[in-house]
C-alpha cells in the first residue's frame, strides 16, 4: 500500500506534487489551530484590535504566508504559479493565430464566440457569488448572535484555506456550477482568497481586517484583467490554456488523458 502512494506521488507532475505538499500543510496548520484552540486559546489574542503589534505569535507566521500567497497571485510569475492563477498576464498569453488578424485583433467569428464565452463564464460566476454570498450571510448572522467568535470565524476561514486545495486536486463544487473544464481555464481561480477570508467581514482586529483588504486587491486585480483582456482566460484566443499546451497538469481528476 506505501508504495502504491509513493508511486502514486512520484508520477504526478511537478506542479501538482508541489499542490499536494501545500496542501499537507494547510492540513498541518487546520491540526495545529484546533490544538491551539484546545490547549491554549490565549494565542488566538492576537486576533483581537491591534493586538498584532503587541505580541509575537505563530499567527503572525501564518500571515505573512497568507500574504505572500496574495502577492504571488498579483504579482507576473513564470514559475512555481499554477497557470490557472498567472493566465491573467501577457506573458502567459499564446495567441492561437489563425484567430486573429495581422493586426493582432481577433477576427469576426473570434469577437462572436469570445462574446459568447464572456456571457457565459460571467452568469456562471454570479452564480456562484450568490451561493457563496448565502453561505457568508448564514456565517454573518451567526457572528451578529454571539454563535460565533473571531476565534470560531478564523478556524472556519483555516478550514476554507483547506477546502480550497481539495477543490483543485480532488473534487470543486463550483465546476458543477461553472462548467469549466479545468482548473486552468477556470473563471473564478483566483476569487480563493477572497472566499477563504469572508468571514473575516465579521470581525475587527487588525489580523483578519488586513487580510481581507489584500484579498479584495487580490479579486480586482483579477477582475480588472479580465474586462481588459478576457481573450486571455478564454481557451479559444489563448492556446495556453488547452489540454495540448498543459504543463501544470492539475486537475488529472478530469482528464484522464494527462494521467499518462
Amino acid at each position: 500500500m506505501m508504495r502504491y502512494f509513493v508511486s502514486l506521488f512520484t508520477d504526478m507532475s511537478d506542479m501538482r506534487r508541489r499542490y499536494a505538499l501545500r496542501l499537507a500543510g494547510r492540513f498541518a496548520v487546520l491540526v495545529i489551530t484546533v490544538l491551539f484552540c484546545i490547549l491554549d486559546p490565549a494565542q488566538f489574542e492576537v486576533l483581537h484590535g491591534w493586538n498584532f503589534f503587541r505580541r509575537f505569535s505563530w499567527l503572525h507566521v501564518l500571515w505573512g504566508i497568507w500574504v505572500i500567497d496574495m502577492a504571488a497571485q498579483i504579482l507576473p510569475l513564470r514559475t512555481r504559479i499554477s497557470l490557472g492563477s498567472q493566465k491573467m498576464w501577457h506573458m502567459r498569453f499564446r495567441p492561437i493565430r489563425e484567430m486573429f488578424n495581422e493586426r493582432g485583433k481577433l477576427v469576426a467569428e473570434g469577437v462572436a464566440k469570445l462574446k459568447k464565452h464572456i456571457v457565459d463564464t460571467t452568469r456562471s460566476a454570479l452564480w456562484v457569488l450568490i451561493v457563496w454570498t448565502g453561505l457568508v450571510a448564514v456565517i454573518g448572522a451567526l457572528a451578529f448572535a454571539g454563535v460565533m467568535t473571531d476565534v470560531a470565524l478564523f478556524v472556519t476561514a483555516v478550514v476554507f484555506y483547506v477546502c480550497d486545495l481539495i477543490c483543485v486536486l480532488i473534487w470543486c463544487p463550483f465546476r458543477l456550477i461553472m462548467r469549466n473544464r479545468c482548473c486552468t481555464t477556470c473563471r473564478i481561480f483566483n476569487w480563493d482568497h477572497l472566499m477563504m477570508f469572508s468571514p473575516f467581514f465579521f470581525t475587527s482586529g487588525f489580523f483578519c481586517l488586513s487580510l481581507l483588504v489584500i484579498s479584495i486587491l487580490a479579486w480586482l486585480a483579477w477582475e480588472i484583467a479580465i474586462l481588459l483582456h478576457p481573450e486571455r482566460f478564454w481557451e479559444g484566443a489563448n492556446a495556453a490554456l488547452t489540454c495540448a499546451s498543459c504543463t501544470d497538469k492539475l486537475c488529472t481528476q478530469y482528464c484522464r488523458k494527462l494521467r499518462k
